[in-house]
């Protein structure tokens, strides 16, 4: 989907000794509270919302190891909440709505005010949300991915 990341990196010290510097602790990332738990041999960084106000775009990062020869890799995923990815979906929707429905305007019609319209409103929309997204939602993903990376020196 659009908005999961992949990162990888390979691991200078063992899996174990990875693991115990990460679990239990807790990232704060713009006031926001990230918890490292360890679930089904992988470990999970996830956001503590529950007393947030305001609508928020959070990640759920997944961290998996994999044997590579004599070294380990590190693989980040971070992927939207469930509960988060409702708006950012209806939006990229109703965007590409707007863009399809202006080329074919464009293919058919002769008026181009119309056409132009629906291709401004789609293009002002999406990157008004990229943007936000760039500042909110992937601003958590880079952070959570550099504090990770940070704990493997």
């Amino acid at each position: 989907m659009f908005f999961t990341r992949t990162h990888e990196c390979a691991l200078t010290i063992s899996t174990e000794e990875f693991k115990q510097r990460l679990i239990g602790k807790h990232v704060k990332i713009h006031n926001l509270d990230f918890e490292v738990m360890e679930l089904d041999s992988k470990l999970n960084i996830v956001p503590h919302a529950e007393q947030v106000n305001e609508i928020k775009t959070l990640p759920i990062t997944e961290i998996d190891f994999k044997q590579a020869g004599g070294k380990t890799n590190l693989i980040i995923k971070s992927k939207m909440r469930q509960l988060d990815a409702g708006g950012p979906q209806l939006i990229m929707i109703f965007c590409l709505f707007l863009f399809v429905a202006s080329i074919i305007l464009f293919v058919t019609s002769d008026d181009l005010k119309i056409t132009l319209t629906f291709l401004g409103t789609a293009v002002l929309l999406i990157s008004t949300f990229w943007y936000r997204m760039q500042t909110g939602y992937f601003d958590y993903v880079r952070k959570i991915r550099e504090y990770v990376v940070t704990r493997i020196a």
